[in-house]
């Protein structure tokens, strides 16, 4: 959680043009298009790397995020800031372990994107739930984030040690049908997923405001991402996740995402609306 900063006297006017200018500059040197973010959000994670990087201006963090890879790098993760677990709303993980997976049953191979995936913890959830309803071995699933730096982490499966407790609760709550340590290796004291889930895992670098669709899917799961963005980001994702879901395919949002105000609404039934969990009819 990024703390509001202490902001210094600032004209308004001048700061709000210095953030258009360095977003249009970030996404001009690095192909990242933060353009369209709430601006309320944008600016406080913007002024939190601009103090951490002891500067006085936005303007002194656009001239260093042009010319210092490594700057970029820490700015990006600010303004991504992933939030994820194991098993995360795990009502919505048994949901869709009793309600959704019969549904996918009978065909003859499943593809499952995560977009915005973080540093993995979602993707390896539902890799365990369908190696425990015996779809694994005829799944793919699909990984994808804006930040390298949250992939990297997302391949390695590493869970963090405080968490492991927290993690396994989730597992049992969610209709856990094994022994969640199961699932896990021991390596120089930390725990890590084991590799056989990692293996039907494809993570890769995809960003959803400027690359387009690239498979069909099955079962596509965006939470909690469209949150920081503004209503014509939001459209133009919506149309991307449409086009990439299968006929009779299942989209999962975040409890505070809807597929309701947007012109795709009439193209989806509606199977759980607590869950957000939505099935595209045409």
């Amino acid at each position: 959680m990024i703390e509001e900063p202490l902001l210094p006297e600032y004209d308004e006017q001048v700061e709000r043009i210095e953030i258009q200018l360095l977003l249009e500059a970030v996404f001009r040197r690095y192909g990242y298009d933060f353009r369209n973010y709430a601006y309320p959000s944008i600016r406080r994670r913007i002024w939190y790397r601009t103090t951490m990087e002891r500067l006085a201006t936005i303007s002194m963090l656009q001239d260093r995020v042009l010319h210092d890879r490594e700057a970029f790098d820490r700015l990006l993760t600010d303004l991504v800031i992933p939030v994820t677990e194991m098993f995360r709303d795990p009502a919505m993980f048994r949901w869709l372990r009793e309600r959704v997976v019969p549904e996918l049953q009978h065909l003859p191979f499943v593809r499952a994107w995560h977009a915005g995936c973080a540093s993995g913890e979602e993707a390896f959830s539902t890799a365990i739930l369908l190696h425990e309803e015996g779809m694994l071995d005829r799944s793919r699933l699909y990984a994808t984030d804006i930040s390298q730096t949250a992939l990297r982490r997302a391949r390695e499966g590493v869970l963090p040690r405080d968490r492991v407790d927290l993690y396994e609760r989730n597992y049992r709550e969610a209709g856990g049908s094994g022994d969640f340590a199961a699932y896990c290796d021991t390596f120089h004291g930390t725990k890590r997923l084991k590799a056989s889930f990692a293996e039907r895992i494809v993570f890769a670098e995809h960003n959803l405001v400027t690359d387009r669709s690239f498979n069909e899917f099955h079962l596509i799961f965006c939470r909690n991402v469209m949150i920081y963005f503004n209503p014509e980001l939001r459209e133009r994702v919506h149309q991307l996740l449409y086009e990439s879901l299968a006929d009779g395919g299942f989209l999962i949002l975040g409890g505070k995402e809807t597929v309701a105000f947007t012109k795709f609404s009439a193209r989806y039934e509606t199977w759980n609306d607590e869950y957000r969990i939505y099935r595209k009819v045409r």
